[in-house]
């Protein structure tokens, strides 16, 4: 392999590797949000009825 391509396989490596790390992050510093808009919880409506299609 030539000097360029090991640059490029590092960087490509770094940038992968570098997003995954920092997503991680991001995510353990805030898992879920605190609180959610109106109708953003899960009330299980549609568990308890047939489907409402038209057509």
């Amino acid at each position: 392999m030539t000097g360029l391509a090991i640059t490029f396989l590092i960087l490509s490596i770094v940038i992968v590797w570098g997003g995954l790390l920092v997503s991680i992050l991001f995510l353990r510093a805030r898992p879920e949000p605190a609180d959610y808009p109106p109708g953003g919880t899960d009330d299980h409506r549609e568990d308890d009825a047939l489907a409402e299609r038209d057509t």
